[in-house]
């Protein structure tokens, strides 16, 4: 079966695994890295960069076989800050401007890098964390094509080239083993630790949402992202809402129909979101879709293996 991928990845040859990895990949990034990175993100380079998906050779690719089942364990639960206990049931919303107000518009922002000598962006998420400097993104914005991304800066509630809660390097970025060793579209799970800045931690300032690992599908679902490209431009927090499914075809991610385009990835999906507070549970991220199954997202499914990298990621 040919596949393509919407958001501009094409499903691996490569089988996933069923077996965890012991070690979660990372890149340590130096002091004076992250000095040179919080300075080169002008509003001017922000708004050009462009997605990551729009650089790369999309095509189809024969994929030979389907992944094997995503390991999965108890339910577990991470609380947002400042929990609120009300859910609101969702509309179906395949993809417009998120107006209304909330955590969510401080949590989730763009992600902004240096991918080989171009200027690149994806989308990532804020979360409770005990380091509370953790944020959450694709596996394919911070490593793709065996090369970890530079200068990687993470901008909470961009809007029009403007960074309202500033903009946070990274001191280290990390991704699953799966991802790490076969760009396994089941594990397409990526993780930042950013530095301070001017001595508060990130989520000191903008917050962060819970995260919920080996939740069920076919539930309800809301993902965010900054789509870039056509016919969305990035400067602005575009969200879809609905009821979840399993793909039926290559994966065992979760499945939404949303219009979403390049740019989004790395977006978070929540699962027992409140339309009031914006805040909610984190269960995937956006990733991929199939060329020919048009405004139809996929997110991975937050495993074992996602559950591992959050408390790497939040120890560092």
């Amino acid at each position: 079966m040919a596949v393509g991928a919407l958001l501009g990845l094409a499903l691996q040859t490569t089988p996933a695994t069923a077996d965890s990895g012991d070690t979660v990949p990372g890149s340590a990034i130096s002091e004076a890295a992250q000095d040179r990175a919080a300075g080169q993100w002008t509003a001017e380079r922000m708004r050009e960069a462009t997605p990551v998906e729009d650089l790369l050779d999309i095509g189809s690719r024969a994929v030979e076989r389907a992944g094997k089942a995503v390991p999965q364990g108890e339910k577990s639960k991470v609380l947002p800050s400042e929990a609120t206990d009300a859910v609101t049931k969702a509309l179906p919303e395949p993809g417009g401007p998120w107006s209304g107000g909330g955590d969510v518009v401080k949590t989730s922002g763009r992600v902004f890098f240096k991918m080989g000598d171009r200027d690149a962006s994806c989308s990532g998420n804020a979360v409770t964390s005990d380091n509370g400097s953790t944020v959450m993104t694709a596996g394919h914005c911070v490593k793709y094509q065996g090369g970890w991304h530079t200068d990687w800066v993470f901008v909470p509630g961009y809007h029009d080239g403007e960074a309202p809660h500033g903009k946070w390097p990274a001191s280290k970025t990390l991704t699953t083993a799966q991802w790490e060793a076969s760009e396994d579209m089941n594990f397409d799970i990526g993780a930042a630790v950013v530095g301070p800045l001017d001595g508060k931690k990130l989520t000191d300032v903008v917050g962060g949402q819970g995260l919920s690992f080996n939740a069920d599908y076919n539930t309800t679902m809301y993902a965010f992202g900054f789509p870039a490209a056509d016919p969305y431009d990035g400067e602005k927090l575009i969200y879809c809402s609905g009821t979840s499914f399993q793909d039926f075809l290559l994966t065992k991610d979760h499945g939404l129909s949303c219009n979403m385009t390049g740019g989004s990835s790395g977006g978070p999906w929540f699962t027992e979101f409140d339309e009031a507070s914006g805040k909610g549970l984190q269960a995937s991220v956006n990733s991929f879709g199939y060329t020919f199954l048009p405004d139809t997202m996929f997110g991975p499914y937050f495993g074992e293996d996602a559950k591992k990298l959050y408390e790497t990621a939040q120890a560092g």
